[in-house]
């Protein structure tokens, strides 16, 4: 929101803060906040949780388990059109999130893309590569697609929320609808899903040098 108060968005119809957000939006009719700080060095976050990109809230709620902080931000009513709950990840800047993610090492974000041609491949971004490209790795031997280049979404401004942490470097995943949806339905992959994200990250914890 401008000093003239009028809100503003993006060429998408994106808004460009929480502000503008809150301004036309209801919290407990539109969207509404999960916050749980639970003092760990890993913030999960889901920005776009809810109905605004289905299946992301399940996701981070799976990978933060029941040590790592969790914070979603959730659309909830189903079917409306996705940017009127979008804030794109570097404007994304609602205090609970700032506050959670700041005070943590690193963040990860989890996000939902459409499927385009590709309904299965995880795309991983994030100033994190180290542990980017290690999540990767692990995602692989889980039985899953997963890609860190070569896409669309890098994650990598400064300001991508996943990129606020202390380290100032974490990473984003970005999965197709087709495969959040089938991880939603199914708990035993899903559970394999956040395992393997859970193994890179805690394996890049106890890496000398890391909080």
């Amino acid at each position: 929101m401008n000093s003239s108060g009028i809100v503003q968005k993006t060429r998408n119809g994106e808004y460009m803060a929480f502000a503008d957000l809150a301004a036309d939006k209801t919290q407990g009719v539109d969207y509404a906040f999960l916050v749980l700080d639970r003092a760990s060095a890993v913030a999960i976050v889901a920005p776009h949780g809810g109905w605004i990109e289905y299946g992301t809230s399940h996701l981070a709620t799976a990978v933060a388990g029941e040590d790592f902080s969790l914070y979603l931000f959730e659309g909830l009513k189903p079917k409306r059109p996705h940017r009127e709950l979008h804030i794109p990840s570097e404007y994304f800047d609602e205090k609970q999130c700032v506050q959670l993610v700041t005070k943590a090492q690193l963040a990860i974000g989890m996000h939902g893309r459409a499927d385009g041609d590709d309904p299965e491949t995880i795309w991983l971004g994030g100033l994190g590569k180290e542990l980017r490209d290690a999540i990767a790795v692990v995602l692989e031997a889980a039985g899953f697609k997963a890609i860190t280049s070569g896409h669309r979404l890098p994650g990598e401004h400064k300001n991508n929320i996943c990129n606020r942490g202390i380290g100032r470097a974490g990473v984003q995943l970005e999965l197709p609808k087709t495969l959040r949806d089938a991880l939603v339905a199914n708990a035993e992959r899903r559970a394999r899903f956040a395992g393997a994200v859970r193994k890179a990250v805690l394996e890049n914890l106890r890496k000398p040098g890391a909080a």
